[in-house]
């Protein structure tokens, strides 16, 4: 079988400026961005599909996007696949105090075994440290930091309220969140009834951050949950245009009281999939 070495060899060869693939030649950071982003939610959509059998395949794939920045950083003399190697296992023992109290890897102490709650706090005080040492103004540090703007909204939202969170910044339970989720609706229909387009925007935008903040005080992931009622509504819809296929009617020719009445049926059928 072919090894990691492989790979990185046949990356250099992709990327030769006389016989390397003229596609290749022609990217960089930027353009590699938007695909690393695809194969990362290949690889999500195969784990949430149970495909296995093609998960080697996807994560391949994810691979080959460290290892094509790895080499264009090689090419300008910046680093190397071997300092990303060296780099993540350098943070993972220092983020695991736990596992590896005195920095060596291949160390097996004798530890006392700690709670979830004691790992989650050391795990948040040295990221504090590490965004510490980043910090190119120690006065202007903000918990905020390395949040990536480029996380989906959901998630994004999500992380910058469990940040806010580490300080007291949050409501103490569920309810009081529901109560603002009220709350910021009624801001919505009021948007809406003055017919202000900018400001139903704002209003909607910040209905989502709290439907955001009610999923994480429940525990719910609202990237995976917003994903599984995408999938939800997109099975159903399918069972709709299949029904009225085999009925010989165009979905366009129907009004909304029969796809209603099929929308139904799809839930019906789904219930009694699951129940049996």
């Amino acid at each position: 079988m072919y090894q990691l070495n492989d790979l990185l060899h046949l990356m250099a060869r992709l990327r030769d400026p006389q016989h390397g693939c003229p596609w290749d030649l022609q990217q960089d950071y930027a353009s590699i961005v938007p695909h690393t982003l695809e194969e990362a939610y290949e690889v999500a959509d195969a784990i949430e599909s149970g495909d296995f059998d093609h998960l080697p395949g996807e994560l391949g794939d994810l691979l080959f996007q460290v290892v094509y920045y790895s080499q264009l950083a090689r090419e300008e003399g910046r680093f190397e696949f071997a300092t990303v190697v060296d780099a993540i296992t350098r943070k993972l023992i220092r983020r695991h105090p736990h596992v590896f109290p005195d920095g060596d890897l291949y160390g097996s102490p004798e530890l006392p075994r700690l709670d979830e709650a004691a790992i989650k706090q050391r795990w948040e005080a040295i990221k504090a440290e590490e965004r510490a040492e980043k910090a190119a103004a120690p006065e202007q540090l903000s918990l905020l930091d390395d949040v990536p703007s480029a996380l989906p909204a959901l998630s994004r939202a999500a992380k910058l309220q469990k940040r806010a969170a580490q300080v007291g910044f949050d409501w103490p339970e569920a309810l009081p969140v529901v109560d603002k989720v009220r709350e910021e609706l009624g801001e919505v229909l009021e948007a809406m009834s003055e017919n202000d387009p900018q400001a139903i925007a704002e209003e909607l935008g910040d209905l989502l951050f709290v439907v955001v903040n009610l999923a994480r005080h429940l525990k719910v992931d609202p990237e995976n949950a917003l994903r599984a009622a995408n999938g939800k509504f997109e099975r159903r819809f399918r069972f709709i245009e299949q029904a009225l296929r085999e009925a010989g009617r165009p979905i366009e020719n129907c009004d909304l009281d029969e796809l209603d009445a099929l929308w139904g049926e799809a839930k019906k059928a789904e219930q009694s999939s699951s129940c049996g």
